[in-house]
């Protein structure tokens, strides 16, 4: 292995009464694929603000090439090569793909008066091709999916020629195609000489990527090692405290369920999904698996009232709803904790609280004013009953954890008791932990009669935790498995474009 390239010395850094990172310390080498893992709220997120220069620390140091860094500078981190691509999509919504990967630093010609935006457009085209995704380089980011969004974002970082690139839970939001793309271009890298900080919750991927390990918790260093000297129930001990089979379990079917609660029979739209029908039945769990652009995503906004569809129907509780109305969905009992989280599901600069609270403010409000006492009441039962890891409620939503904001994005729409719960990607980018205490929490709900329909990219948590799997591939349902019984190659078998041709011998 290289010598170090970067030296982390001591770090400390507190948010008022939490201390988010004590002490830590830890080396990275030239050349190498470094892991950090642990729970949300373990330091991952403060550690990386730090090294990519955008938060100043308490105390501590960093020394790249045994030289002093300049903390809480981002231009001199940058001038560094520290690039950073984040987990949730930091990229410039109403620009287009070429401009996002040369905002602030455009290529000139003709003595410098013109923009260059052929060559723009040219390396643009190269590096996007590069991560093997396909797009339209002149549509504004923001009509993308949200996988595609990422890989501008990553293909913004790495146009910086970046000497460390940090990668903040970077297959989150993508397909098993686009997740093997990136690990493959991540060791190339690594085969270049640039080290990579990778940052993700996903323990396989670590195993398959990564040279060594480091293990946050609670703020400070638990330890670092080699990856090929630790398996996956340790790494899981070390993150949590706790064995791994206390965390994990299949989903054992309920038994007798309830009437009917959702019905959508033959709900088509152009481009997006066709002939879609389904029920669910309260107390159950009902998955909805399938590729990236399967459609999952698109139904789960058209049945919430986000989107519109051109025919089909959709019921609850033998009440057909109106197409295009989210007002229409909510007072019927609908809730959608969106794919998106931070632009569709919380307004980040508000507080825990007043996200909590907001779904909830129609049954607190009397005369035009907010019953105070009612609504700390209900949000405290909230952050008791999601064990949501905060500073208070008081405090901006945007400063917790991946994994606690969605909680509180989780924790709005119960406020409500909603009849039907439609989880999209509820645990994307969420460690171990708080991804079980998230599961305990649905089937709770379930127990207690809620009707919910589950979309998840995780096969794992598909297969552990529904009653039934409906599997959508290209816009149709392609197939039904039972929970219990489903395996994982079922459901890709019927989530996968069939392709082959079958020969018989």
């Amino acid at each position: 292995m290289a010598e170090h390239f970067i030296r982390v010395k001591k770090l400390s850094k507190s948010y008022g009464g939490v201390q988010a990172l004590n002490g830590v310390s830890l080396e990275i080498h030239a050349g190498e694929v470094h892991a950090l893992c642990g729970e949300n709220g373990a330091g991952k997120s403060t550690l990386i603000k730090i090294l990519s220069g955008v938060v100043e620390p308490d105390a501590g140091s960093i020394l790249i090439d045994d030289q002093p860094l300049s903390l809480g500078n981002v231009q001199a981190t940058e001038a560094q090569g520290v690039s950073v691509v984040h987990q949730e999509s930091t990229v410039f919504p109403d620009l287009n793909a070429v401009d996002n990967l040369f905002v602030g630093r455009e290529l000139r010609r003709g003595r410098g008066l013109l923009i260059d935006r052929r060559e723009m457009k040219r390396q643009t085209h190269e590096l996007l091709s590069r991560l093997g995704e396909p797009i339209d380089p002149d549509r504004p980011v923001g009509e993308l999916p949200i996988a595609q969004r990422q890989m501008v974002a990553m293909a913004r970082a790495l146009s910086r020629h970046c000497r460390l690139l940090i990668l903040d839970e970077p297959t989150a939001s993508l397909s098993a195609r686009e997740t093997q793309v990136l690990l493959q271009l991540v060791r190339q890298f690594r085969s270049d000489g640039v080290s990579v900080l990778y940052v993700s919750h996903r323990l396989e991927e670590v195993f398959q990527i990564a040279d060594r390990v480091t293990i946050l918790r609670d703020g400070q260093r638990v330890d670092t090692r080699e990856v090929s000297t630790v398996d996956t129930d340790e790494l899981i001990r070390m993150m949590v405290g706790r064995e791994a089979a206390e965390l994990v379990g299949r989903h054992e079917h309920p038994g007798t369920l309830g009437d009917v609660v959702l019905r959508v029979d033959g709900l088509s739209r152009e481009g997006g999904f066709h002939d879609v029908s389904l029920t669910v039945r309260a107390g159950e769990i009902v998955g909805l698996a399938g590729l990236v652009g399967a459609g999952r995503s698109e139904v789960a906004r058209a049945l919430f009232g986000m989107d519109t569809y051109e025919s089909g129907t959709v019921t609850v509780r033998g009440r057909q709803l109106p197409p295009g109305r989210v007002a229409a969905a909510i007072a019927q009992g609908l809730a959608l904790v969106p794919e998106d989280r931070q632009h569709e599901g919380l307004v980040l600069p508000m507080t825990v609280g007043s996200n909590l609270s907001l779904a909830a403010l129609s049954s607190l409000t009397r005369g035009g004013l907010i019953n105070r006492p009612q609504e700390r009441q209900l949000v405290q039962r909230q952050v008791e009953d999601l064990s949501i890891r905060t500073d208070g409620t008081q405090v901006a939503t945007e400063t917790l954890s991946g994994g606690n904001q969605q909680k509180v994005v989780l924790g709005k729409w119960l406020a409500r008791r909603p009849q039907v719960l439609i989880l999209d990607e509820p645990t994307r980018g969420v460690d171990v932990g708080a991804k079980a205490q998230l599961h305990r929490r649905i089937r709770e709900l379930a127990r207690e009669g809620m009707a919910t329909l589950l979309i998840s990219s995780d096969l794992p948590e598909i297969l552990s935790i529904c009653d039934r799997i409906l599997v959508m591939r290209e816009g149709r349902l392609a197939g039904e498995l039972t929970g219990e019984t489903a395996t994982p190659e079922q459901v890709l078998a019927l989530a996968l474009p069939d392709e082959r041709e079958v020969v018989v011998s």
